[in-house]
């Protein structure tokens, strides 16, 4: 593990360690997260659901020694969930215990008192401003299309300026910004003007050599005939016209499905009976059943040899 207080020197350096944590990266990711860690800059990253974009900011915590502080967007999200919210029922028994002592306290002193810190509950973006041992943290943004545009004009202030500005309160403002990933599975485009705040890069399904590798990496009790066949059938399935292609996260279910039962090698009975580990939508697994099943294990086989 790096030093939690550096960062990768190198390209070279940084794909070291997302390998050093499992993560089989392409150069191409390697160079923008690296640029990203040195430009001090949101990543957004952009890709279909199941193709590593979460576990990218899962693996740089981890090979940091950074603390990971997520938000898992979801529609209607609002500040009090993802900033910050006051802790009303203490606040309310502060007036009435003022009340109850009789104390001939001044309106502006009382409410100075109950808008303090103490009576703050710091949700995910307020917690990635403040100090953190090990140094700044990662704040994972995940599926931010899940969101609407009203929370992506609040993110606008945290992404530019590292700070929120809570109307009674002040400016809360990081002494060193957290390390930023924002993930979306393009539900719906994001805003430019959040875009242009952030480093861009497009994770997309990986190749077959690729794929292979994070297969050994991830499940490496597969058999090696079973990995090659496994990765040239979700490759091949993946051409096809489906409402939902698999991700690299299905190929590791299906994967590891296949080792929990004894498999060696893929025939047409143990694709189709597993077929609900790999796709996630029945008219998907209806139109991949029967006759095609074996035309794909047949391409499969072709490609990786038998």
């Amino acid at each position: 593990m790096l030093n939690a207080s550096r960062l990768p020197a190198s390209i070279d350096a940084t794909l070291a360690l997302l390998q050093g944590q499992g993560y089989v990266a392409d150069r191409a990711l390697a160079t923008v997260l690296f640029l990203a860690l040195r430009m001090k800059r949101p990543l957004l990253l952009e890709g279909e659901a199941g193709t590593g974009k979460t576990e990218i900011a899962k693996v740089l915590a981890a090979g940091l020694g950074r603390r990971l502080i997520r938000l898992q967007c979801y529609e209607g999200l609002d500040l009090a969930s993802a900033v910050y919210e006051w802790n009303y029922a203490g606040q309310m028994m502060a007036i009435r215990l003022a009340e109850a002592g009789g104390v001939a306290e001044d309106r502006e002193r009382l409410e100075g008192d109950i808008f303090s810190e103490k009576y703050l509950v710091k949700r995910p973006l307020l917690q990635a401003l403040e100090p953190q041992e090990g140094g700044a943290p990662i704040l994972l943004i995940d599926e931010l299309d899940r969101t609407d545009e009203a929370f992506e004009a609040f993110l606008l202030e945290v992404l530019a300026d590292a700070q929120v500005t809570i109307p009674e309160f002040g400016t809360i403002k990081a002494a060193e910004p957290p390390i930023v990933i924002l993930t979306s599975n393009r539900t719906r485009e994001i805003h430019d003007a959040l875009k242009r705040r952030c480093l861009y890069h497009w994770v997309g399904y990986p190749d077959a050599a690729r794929e292979l590798a994070i297969l050994k990496a991830k499940v490496p009790d597969a058999p090696a005939k079973l990995s090659k066949q496994l990765v040239g059938f979700v490759q091949a399935i993946r051409k096809e016209e489906l409402f939902k292609a698999p991700g690299v996260a299905e190929t590791l279910d299906w994967a590891t499905a296949l080792v929990e039962l004894d498999a060696v090698a893929l025939d047409p009975a143990i694709v189709s009976d597993t077929l609900g580990a790999l796709l996630k939508y029945q008219d998907d697994i209806q139109a991949i059943q029967g006759s095609r099943v074996k035309e794909l294990l047949d391409q499969a086989r072709a490609e990786v040899g038998r």
